[in-house]
């Protein structure tokens, strides 16, 4: 887990805007005509439309894609009664969760009212701007009362996240881990650590499941819930046990199958793991610090099954994989509320989910990473991106099939379309890559290891998990800029190439590199003092077995790079050109773009090596690939130049790869507007395809392109520059590369040194 500090997190809050969300026109605004439309006096047919049937506010409103996320602030996170307006950033960070997992937009509304009958009138009175309403942040018992009631009066989805997120996500990973150890559901014996508003939901959606009730112990901050106690309120009744032989925590969980914490931290021993059944299910979801850690439970025994709510630890129970996408399918069918159906519903989706094989993104291309069901894999991975189709999916059938949708779905495949557009198929890219850097940590090089942002992204790579990071530099340096920065080094390695101490390691690589430059000219003498400078020592250990993967550029002029590059790494077989490519994930969709910074004026030659070398690396990123080779002409109505290099780049495609999906010479619009293109030039290979790729006919124009629209659209995340067609993993940024620009080549750099190793 990454360390924050106070001042990163107010930096981060405060940024240049303050805040994390923001409200975005979705229709034209640029005329007088567009601005007539929007308001006076174009506006008014819409309210007459709704003002004779309310239902059409979901056709001509944002209504149907908008959720209330509604706190009073007595219960925010860790940090207690705090207040409404002290928990607005809690409640915009659940803004901007609903919008980049589900695409769902947000209002945050903090409510200064402690009083449930006044709280739930304010509520009432806004409802009718919104599609749903997630309840955040309130206290016990009170929280129980506000769901109820508000579910009761009003005719949208209402949940209180706290109680039923928790729920949802453990009772798929409590079938699973069952099914993981061979237990039945319904003869399982369940404590549960803790009587607050999610233990309750919990426990409940365990018994809908198949617990038996009598089954279950639970104990409050006083111990065991029993018929001992006194001055219990409701929802603890509901779980009194009847033996009264057991009052602590200690005595409750032995012999007992599951153990359910959502208390404190450090509450649950290793002698009280010990005790329980064969085979127990231990979830310790207290957050940060679980009521046992992970390396306590499974140091205590090896048969144990572990969930936590942290994210470095196997089967993570997380709120995330829930709630984006219930509200997403109860939004879609207009639903008047989230239903029991909907939640089981959800359950079973997300449970059926981590027993499929994992994206083909993980296992099909990258063939990287191993999870497959069992201890240490029964519930999916937050950033899984199967979660927005699977579980909004099975969510919306069940609101149909028990009657509380208002919108009926019948094309189902075009459901799941729809929601893979939604948002643009891989609007979760970035968290992908890091995801699956994180399965098989590798050793990445850091070129210019003294640079404050290169430093800076080692340190977060090395926090998240990305890679194992080694610093290329004076150690000296690199440990006084460290300090001046404020960072930590520890369990990063620095080389210091130029240290007497690094004489063997240079001339052992000396010798390698004149072996393989014999017959071009080198010498040992010559090949020892290359091994003087970053770029050839940094590639020698990656060439040698010594580092996974090397980054580079803040300090090289890419000429030199890219010669360092060739003579020590060499092009991968079958090619005679390397290039970079960028890749651009919009709101529209994910785009490749190459070759964007090595080859200045390709030949027809090396532009069928690009466009052969973007296929490949697309289809390393699970897309198929549609490629435009692009120009300023269309379709041979210019002869000569770069245009005639393309027209015979694609001639030879066409020839030599008849089945792939790629056509030019064509103009950008044409390329990216397929009605357009499908119309004028019907012949076109792309036909009916909306093209992910581009192979531009120069350095220039590709640079350009990227780099205008980097500069733009600051909404589009642009990965790269990723390096395409050498043998082993070399990767290059560029000089003015952000801290986060780096980081993201680093994951990369990181995948491309896995697939590498299993060649």
């Amino acid at each position: 887990m990454a360390k924050i500090n106070k001042e990163d997190a107010l930096n981060y809050h405060e940024g240049k805007r303050p805040g994390k969300i923001e409200v975005v026109p979705t229709k034209p605004y640029f005329t007088q005509a567009d601005l007539c439309l929007a308001y006076s006096p174009g506006v008014a047919e819409p309210c007459l439309e709704i003002q004779q049937d309310p239902q059409n506010a979901y056709r001509y409103t944002d209504k149907g894609n908008l959720v209330a996320v509604i706190s009073n602030g007595t219960a925010v996170l860790g940090l207690g009664n705090i207040g409404a307006l002290s928990g607005k950033p809690v409640m915009e960070g659940k803004g901007l969760l609903f919008k980049i997992y589900a695409g769902i937009d947000v209002f945050d509304i903090e409510v200064d009212e402690t009083d449930p009958d006044k709280f739930i009138e304010a509520v009432k009175a806004i409802s009718p701007t919104f599609g749903g309403i997630n309840l955040e942040d309130i206290k016990a018992p009170e929280c129980f009362e506000i769901e109820r009631r508000l579910k009761e009066e009003l005719d949208i989805p209402v949940m209180h996240d706290d109680q039923h997120g928790t729920a949802i996500i453990s009772a798929a990973g409590l079938l699973n881990a069952l099914e993981v150890n061979g237990k039945n559901i319904s003869e399982v014996k369940v404590v549960v650590n803790g009587a607050g508003a999610a233990a309750i939901s919990c426990t409940k959606l365990y018994i809908a499941l198949g617990v038996k009730k009598e089954n279950v112990v639970m104990l409050d901050s006083r111990g065991v819930i029993n018929t001992n106690r006194t001055n219990l309120t409701p929802e603890k009744m509901e779980f009194v046990t009847s033996r009264t032989d057991i009052n602590t925590l200690e005595e409750a969980v032995k012999g007992a199958d599951v153990f359910l914490g959502l208390s404190k931290g450090n509450v649950l021993s290793k002698d009280m793991v010990r005790s329980m059944a064969k085979d127990p299910i231990v979830f310790a979801l207290a957050n940060p610090t679980p009521e046992i850690t992970y390396e306590d439970a499974m140091e205590s025994r090896p048969d144990v099954l572990m969930s936590t709510g942290r994210s470095d630890y196997p089967n993570q129970i997380n709120n995330v994989i829930g709630f984006p996408y219930i509200f997403r399918g109860a939004l879609d069918t207009a639903s008047v509320a989230i239903n029991e159906e909907m939640k089981l519903a959800a359950v079973r989706a997300i449970a059926d989910l981590a027993k499929q094989p994992v994206p083909e993104i993980v296992n099909k291309v990258y063939h990287v990473n191993h999870l497959t069901f069992g201890r240490d894999y029964f519930i999916p991975k937050p950033v899984d991106p199967r979660l927005l189709v699977e579980v909004s999916t099975a969510v919306a059938k069940a609101a149909i099939e028990s009657g509380v949708a208002r919108k009926t779905i019948t094309d189902w495949d075009a459901y799941k379309e729809h929601l893979l557009e939604f948002m643009g198929r891989e609007s979760k890219l970035t968290q992908q890559i890091y995801e699956m850097a994180r399965t098989d940590v590798q050793r990445v090089v850091f070129a210019e290891g003294a640079h404050a942002s290169m430093m800076k992204a080692a340190v977060k790579a090395k926090e998240e998990g990305i890679c194992q990071p080694i610093l290329l530099g004076n150690d000296e340096i690199i440990a006084k800029i460290a300090k001046e920065l404020g960072l930590s080094l520890e369990g990063i390695e620095v080389v210091n190439l130029r240290h007497p101490n690094e004489a063997p390691r240079r001339e052992r690589y000396a010798r390698i590199l004149a072996d393989k430059r014999q017959r071009k000219g080198y010498t040992f003498e010559e090949a020892n003092d290359k091994m003087f400078e970053r770029n050839y020592f940094g590639m020698m250990m990656v060439e040698t077995g010594d580092a996974d993967a090397f980054v580079t550029g803040l300090y090289t002029k890419y000429s030199n790079t890219i010669k360092v590059a060739k003579e020590v790494i060499g092009v991968q077989p079958g090619f005679n050109h390397f290039a970079t490519m960028h890749i651009l994930n919009s709101k529209k969709g994910t785009y490749f773009v190459a070759d964007t910074l090595i080859n200045r004026a390709p030949t027809t030659d090396t532009l069928v090596d690009i466009a052969r070398l973007a296929e490949k690396s697309v289809r390393f990123f699970n897309h198929e690939p549609k490629i435009a080779m692009v120009s300023y002409s269309n379709f041979g109505t210019d002869k000569g130049g770069s245009a005639e290099n393309v027209q015979k780049a694609v001639e030879y495609m066409h020839r030599e790869f008849p089945d792939w999906k790629i056509d030019g010479e064509m103009q950008v619009n044409v390329a990216m507007n397929r009605e357009l293109r499908d119309n004028k030039y019907p012949f076109n290979k792309l036909k009916g395809e909306e093209v992910n790729t581009l192979v531009f006919p120069n350095l220039n124009s590709a640079n350009s392109s990227y780099k205008m629209l980097q500069a733009l659209s600051p909404d589009t995340e642009i990965i790269g520059p990723i390096q395409i067609g050498l043998n082993k993993p070399i990767h290059f940024i560029d000089f003015e590369s952000s801290v986060q620009e780096i980081l993201n080549v680093t994951a990369v750099a990181a995948i491309d040194a896995m697939v590498n190793k299993r060649k």
